[in-house]
């Protein structure tokens, strides 16, 4: 319910807000209109609306993330309007454009270091920019000259973030001036740390600092889920009465105390389905993503059902899908579960007009209401909801704002239309393409670029310029490549005439950046270069380079640094990172340790790169395949195919279409790779992808296509259908899959295709893994599950035991399951090595290589079969099969084999004693199982959880973001890897992003 006071006085006080928030000027000084981000100005458009100018920048926008419709702000540049000026910023080159109001004519333009998100906002003589380069830029708005700016975060370190190179601390909190006093924000990860200021507007002096928001430990948005996880800032800040909000991304606002900084409340669990960036204020309210809340306390009050709203006379216009709505508040008594009679605020509709399209914005002028589309805007009458102009433009109008001058449409291709009074001629500016290039294309510096090129081998990916001078090499290695080029100088002035000459190019922000830099600590990412070169040792030599910089900048797994004068240039290619480990099947190795042995992940983590990667992947409850990372490519399947990422920057490698190939497991059944085990693992060289009646070998370094296998042997009686598959030692390993065994959704029986998820197979084979080439064959006595098979030191190890029949039925009555055979088998040959009948109870082996130990145990976890019974555990000798322990034990997670220890959730024991090893762990909510390196364990606590077992030993959280629902967290590389896999969760976690993590310890010790 709308109350601060009384709900009687609510009609009043809101009438009396919309009068006093409404911008009473001929101006639109800031995002939507006003502090409270209304969208409503007093100004009346001019009753003929004609074309008077368009303008359009050189690239069209590039948003964070387009994928999303929670945070759509960024899509078009948004402008501002004020003293004859027309202001934007934007995220392709990072630049601040003013224009003038009457022609359209560009009369400046102010660089900054990286894309600009959110719109201006203009007081005084000034304008307030805030950029992801963490800075909120004060500059004249006569002439773009710099007043003063305030770096947002600690320090000036970078990240690649959404494909660019940016601020550890992004200000993506849009800035928003009240009473003299500018705030914003910066930082989007809490565990990062969130840094929200009050300023003087005139001096840039801080009035007060709140950087303690981020590490709150409070409520998730699943139910009993808590972590350390506070608050973000992503969105467009709003200012009302004593009240600031500070939009989180994906969930609902934070409300601070605007007078102190002080935080009020962040109700993200009690709204774990609602949110986003728009966000709105009016009076005792404040709207987001289409719902009311009260701003005194947070609480919802009603919904409206649209995200796109504006404030209208004593009322709302409000937009879902074609159809623009206006609508009065009024009151109404209803009784509450008890009969007692209580008020409420409730949404009356004076009228609904179908505009013809779909509407992506929407703002109010005087008595005209407007509405954007793509490819057309129109305005609509606000007494009787009648449609009186409508036009055409280019893309679709996702900013709009409106003076007593005309109205501004801004798109997502890059274009601001202005329409008013008419004009003698509409004005058309554009940038072209410069009839002469700002750089000679004969030149030696483009002679070395073809050097380079040819030299290392690279072409793609990300490359640092240190020591750029004019930007020409970054050119130069532009025009020729598909590197995405970040140049740096320690000169002010060449770092000036580079990107003036790039931008004549059409290359600076979409391809090349330039930043002013010491280039013995220019800040940026660990790791993420493919390609270090140096513009200044063409002219100068090899030994003007950092070498200490530039090989800390260098990609591990094949990075080249390629530097120094031309036709004597110096190459050096660095290798895997000493101690780093390798993720090449489901559970780590085709031993099923779940650990990937990695020694270098431990300690505190903190953001290396994230992005949003256009691939579609499986329903989180479909428990898809884990991601694989070996020599420094992430490799993830999804629905319809394979795609590789650079695991040290984000860069895709490739993509490998396979029809279907993740369909089955699109569904809330919370099965998948649970039961069947992955279809896709990676080994010299080589990705192998199982589906249906076969298995595809993929080039890993290209996703080229080498072979093509179908499962040998194939008799009527007997399935097509590939099951397990694993790789080592050039030999590919695989199952003929029982269709007939259909185990029961454990969830929901809705979305995928249990009759494709299968769990058991009656024959296991070996083959040539580069020829398919069948070597041997295994035929079941009883049957083979495929959590049961493991490989290692040569051996491949079974249970071949009869089917749990009862698994193909919800609460089964009885649940007897007969024992089975242990069997070793030569990986070469196939030969039966030994064998063991004495009680084989397990649903699951893994083998821990370097004691000679397998294990055989269950999958014991949340929404399990009801075969995996749990409780006990028991070690045999690899090379005899002889027992050597058997304890019984309480785990709730698939097991984990680091070195002599196994670990799982429930405890920890000596792996070749059985012995109970000191371990206490706790997490909060999370259905996924537990991942590890040799130092690290990876999970889900309501956040990304982590636990350092040589450091704190205790549950840290990464937050902001969840991992999926089985394994998807992996530590490999030096790194940690996080493939998105929350498809289909419409929980408010703020950000949902494919990301890396490293120690952060490797980066303070580079500061």
């Amino acid at each position: 319910m709308l109350r601060l006071l009384q709900p009687a006085r609510f009609l009043s006080l809101l009438l009396t807000a919309l009068l006093v928030s409404v911008v009473h000027s001929a101006d639109w000084p800031t995002y939507r209109g006003d502090a409270g981000r209304t969208g409503r100005t007093a100004a009346s458009l001019p009753a003929e609306l004609s074309p008077r100018w368009s303008f359009s920048t050189p690239h069209a926008p590039q948003p964070a993330w387009p994928r999303s419709d929670r945070l759509t702000e960024d899509r078009a540049s948004q402008v501002v309007v004020a003293g004859g000026m027309v202001f934007f910023g934007s995220s392709a080159d990072g630049k601040v454009y003013a224009l003038d109001e009457a022609s359209g004519q560009l009369k400046w333009t102010f660089a900054t270091d990286s894309p600009i998100r959110f719109a201006p906002a203009v007081w005084k003589d000034r304008l307030f920019v805030a950029g992801d380069d963490g800075y909120l830029y004060a500059l004249s708005t006569d002439c773009g000259r710099l007043l003063w700016k305030r770096r947002g975060g600690p320090d000036n370190r970078s990240i690649l973030g959404n494909g660019r190179m940016i601020s550890r601390w992004p200000a993506r909190g849009g800035p928003v001036v009240v009473d003299d006093v500018v705030y914003f924000a910066a930082g989007m990860w809490p565990s990062e740390g969130i840094y929200l200021y009050a300023l003087d507007a005139t001096s840039g002096n801080i009035l007060w600092l709140n950087d303690d928001s981020g590490a709150i430990k409070m409520p998730q948005p699943h139910p009993t889920a808590v972590a350390e996880s506070g608050v973000s800032a992503q969105g467009h800040l709003v200012a009302i009465g004593d009240r600031l909000l500070v939009p989180t991304g994906r969930a609902v606002p934070a409300c601070f105390d605007r007078t102190d900084g002080k935080f009020q409340y962040f109700h993200l669990q009690a709204n774990g389905h609602s949110g986003g960036a728009s966000t709105m204020a009016l009076g005792e309210t404040f709207f987001n993503a289409g719902v009311a809340y009260s701003l005194a306390s947070g609480k919802k009050e009603f919904s409206l059902g649209s995200r796109i709203v504006a404030a209208a006379g004593d009322g709302l216009v409000h937009a879902k899908g074609a159809n623009v709505v206006a609508s009065t508040t009024t009151t109404e008594e209803k009784p509450d579960r008890r009969g007692v009679l209580q008020s409420r605020v409730v949404m009356k509709q004076r009228w609904s007009t179908d505009v013809g399209f779909t509407c992506s914005s929407l703002i109010v002028a005087a008595d005209r209401a407007v509405a954007g589309g793509k490819g057309k805007v129109a305005t609509l009458d606000l007494e009787t909801g009648k449609v009186d102009w409508t036009t055409q433009v280019t893309g679709t109008a996702y900013g709009l704002a409106a003076t007593d001058q005309g109205l501004f449409v801004s798109t997502d291709v890059g274009t601001i239309h202005c329409f008013g009074k008419t004009a003698p001629t509409p004005n058309v500016t554009t940038t072209e393409q410069p009839a002469k290039l700002p750089y000679p294309d004969d030149s030696s510096i483009a002679r070395a670029a073809e050097e380079i090129l040819q030299k290392s081998g690279v072409t793609k990916g990300y490359c640092v310029d240190l020591g750029c001078g004019d930007g020409e090499l970054a050119y130069h290695l532009a025009r020729r490549s598909d590197l995405h080029i970040c140049a740096v100088d320690d000169d002010p002035a060449r770092v000036a005439q580079a990107r003036e000459k790039l931008t004549l190019a059409g290359l600076y922000g979409t391809r090349v950046t330039v930043q002013h830099r010491d280039l013995a600590n220019t800040g940026y990412p660990d790791y993420f270069a493919n390609l270090v070169v140096s513009n200044r040792s063409i002219n100068k030599g090899e030994s003007t380079l950092v070498t200490a910089e530039a090989a800390r900048l260098q990609r591990p797994c094949g990075g080249v640094t390629c530097v120094g004068k031309p036709g004597s240039l110096s190459k050096k290619e660095r290798g895997a990172l000493p101690g780093a480990g390798s993720w090449t099947h489901q559970y780590a190795d085709p031993a099923n340790t779940v650990c990937s042995n990695d020694q270098l992940v431990r300690g505190r983590l903190q953001m290396l790169w994230f992005r949003d990667v256009d691939f579609n992947v499986a329903n989180r409850h479909g428990r898809a395949p884990a991601p694989l990372c070996h020599q420094g490519r992430l490799i993830y399947a999804g629905l319809h195919g394979v795609i590789a990422v650079d695991a040290y920057n984000g860069h895709e490698l490739w993509r490998y279409s396979i029809e279907n190939l993740l369909t089955a497991y699109n569904g809330e059944e919370l099965m998948g790779i649970a039961g069947t085990g992955s279809n896709i693992c990676t080994a010299d060289g080589s990705v192998y992808v199982r589906h249906e009646d076969r298995c595809f070998r993929l080039d890993a370094a290209t996703g080229k296509l080498l072979g093509e296998f179908t499962v040998p042997e194939q008799t009527e009686s007997e399935s097509a259908v590939w099951g397990h598959v694993s790789c080592e030692d050039g030999i590919l390993y695989g199952s003929a899959a029982n269709p007939e065994h259909v185990v029961t959704y454990r969830f929901g029986n809705s979305g995928g295709d249990m009759k494709r998820l299968l769990t058991e197979s009656s024959r296991f084979f070996a083959m040539d893994a580069k020829t398919g080439e069948l070597k041997w064959s295994y035929r079941a006595k009883h049957s083979l599950r495929h959590n049961a098979i493991a490989l290692a030191d040569g051996k491949v190890f079974l249970i071949d035991r009869p089917l749990a029949m009862f698994d193909r039925r919800k609460k089964p009555t009885t649940k007897e399951h007969p024992p089975g055979i242990l069997v070793a088998l030569c990986g070469k040959t196939g030969k039966v090595l030994w064998q063991n009948n004495e009680d084989i109870h397990g649903t699951m082996l893994a083998v821990g290589n370097n004691h000679d130990v397998l294990l055989m145990c269950y999958q014991s976890t949340r929404f399990q079969l009801d075969s995996e019974r749990g409780g006990r555990m028991t070690g045999f000798n690899a090379d005899s099969g002889k027992k050597l322990w058997a304890i019984d034990a309480r785990y709730q997670s698939r097991p984990m084999i680091i070195d002599r220890t196994i670990y799982a959730q429930g405890g920890a024991w000596d792996l070749t004693t059985g012995e109970s090893v000191p371990f206490e762990f706790k997490r909060s909510y999370g259905c996924g199982i537990l991942s590890s390196g040799a130092h690290m364990l990876l999970f889900r606590s309501a956040m990304l959880g982590y636990y350092d077992l040589s450091g704190a030993k205790r549950t840290e959280n990464y937050g902001g973001i969840r991992p999926g629902c089985w394994i998807n967290a992996i530590a490999t590389g030096g790194v940690v890897l996080v493939p998105d896999s929350t498809a289909s969760c419409r929980c408010s976690y703020l950000t949902r992003s494919w990301f890396a993590l490293q120690p952060a310890v490797a980066i303070e010790n580079e500061k």
